[in-house]
């Protein structure tokens, strides 16, 4: 099913990758505070051309004193923000 979106660029790649990049970021550190994450790792991959499938990896890792806090659910929302601002970016070009 062709849903009208325009073969992407690199550039529009690029972008949208950012962006849902930020979006992850930004969902996890309005839950905790930077200096109780250990490790983040985002990961946003483009495959194909037409059409394009996104792929949103995000490695979370909080400091172990950190308490009453539960990583994949941190993680399962930073992976939503990031597939939200990537459908959002796509509507745009339709």
């Amino acid at each position: 099913m062709d849903l009208g979106i325009p073969e992407l660029t690199d550039e529009q790649i690029e972008a949208v990758s950012g962006l849902a990049e930020n979006a992850a970021r930004k969902q996890i550190f309005s839950q905790v505070k930077q200096k109780q994450v250990e490790t983040l790792t985002i990961t946003v991959e483009a495959e194909g051309s037409k059409p394009v499938s996104f792929t949103v990896e995000v490695y979370l890792t909080l400091y172990p004193e950190v308490k009453g806090v539960k990583e994949k659910a941190l993680v399962d929302e930073a992976v939503k923000a990031a597939f939200e601002a990537i459908e959002k970016y796509l509507r745009k070009l339709t």
